[in-house]
């Protein structure tokens, strides 16, 4: 994962646009533009970017270019996300053997 995954991700177009190939697959600049409303040199500049990034990559057919998400950038974001996970869950782990240690000691110590 690089930084230049979240600041793709960072601009809300290109968030929508990866989230509509992630709801509806691949598809072409032109189907990207419609539904987003988008002009299609603007959807062609927000793809190259998704491109440079490794977010997004094309197909060639024929004069059309269809494009259709890459895993490997997401795989690399979900590992990543799931250290902060595995701190989170050691936070709680070390707060539920204080709270245990704690209700010992009351029981002992009446």
């Amino acid at each position: 994962m690089t930084y230049a995954t979240f600041s793709a991700l960072a601009e809300p177009t290109r968030f929508n646009i990866v989230e509509l190939l992630r709801d509806f697959g691949a598809m072409t600049v032109s189907e990207i533009a419609e539904r987003l409303k988008l002009r299609l040199p603007q959807t062609s500049k927000h793809l190259h970017v998704l491109a440079e990034a490794g977010i997004v990559s094309a197909a060639v057919d024929a004069n059309r270019r269809i494009y259709s998400l890459c895993p490997t950038p997401f795989v690399e974001m979900n590992n990543w996300l799931e250290t902060f996970v595995n701190f989170k869950e050691a936070q709680f782990d070390r707060f539920e053997a204080l709270l245990r240690k704690t209700q010992i000691n009351e029981s002992s110590n009446p």
